[in-house]
């Protein structure tokens, strides 16, 4: 199965956000184990690296990104993902974005814990813990 990974979802694991922390580690923990091929946003590398380039040093930071880097795939954006967004019925740009680059990677679902973002979806969303339990 090939899932699209929402920056949320990073971030949890990233800064340990409780109570979603647990959930978003054993996720991370399918992707290791292969169970599941998983992609990130473009636009998610980018936006983790501002965050985390705010609270830690540069070279700590470029090492957490370097990690995030070598175990999801990068679903790419580009003029066609941009403007199928600007289309989308998904009214948040940035989501809709998401969607459009992982629909290009064959994502068969996005994991979001923002899954209103997702209400017009054409690939099916779900939430950690609902994802987790098809495992």
């Amino acid at each position: 199965m090939k899932v699209i990974i929402d920056t949320n979802i990073i971030l949890d694991v990233l800064l340990e956000r409780i109570p979603f922390f647990k959930p978003a580690v054993e996720i991370f923990c399918l992707v290791e184990d292969s169970k599941i091929e998983a992609f990130i946003c473009a636009t998610t590398v980018t936006t983790i690296d501002y965050l985390l380039t705010k609270s830690l040093p540069v070279k700590k930071a470029r090492t957490a990104l370097s990690h995030i880097i070598s175990l999801f795939e990068i679903a790419p954006v580009n003029r066609p993902v941009i403007e199928r967004a600007l289309n989308s019925r998904i009214t948040d740009f940035e989501e809709a974005v998401l969607e459009e680059s992982g629909k290009i990677a064959g994502a068969d679902c996005i994991i979001t814990r923002n899954v209103k973002d997702f209400k017009y979806a054409s690939i099916k969303v779900f939430e950690p813990i609902e994802f987790l339990a098809l495992f």
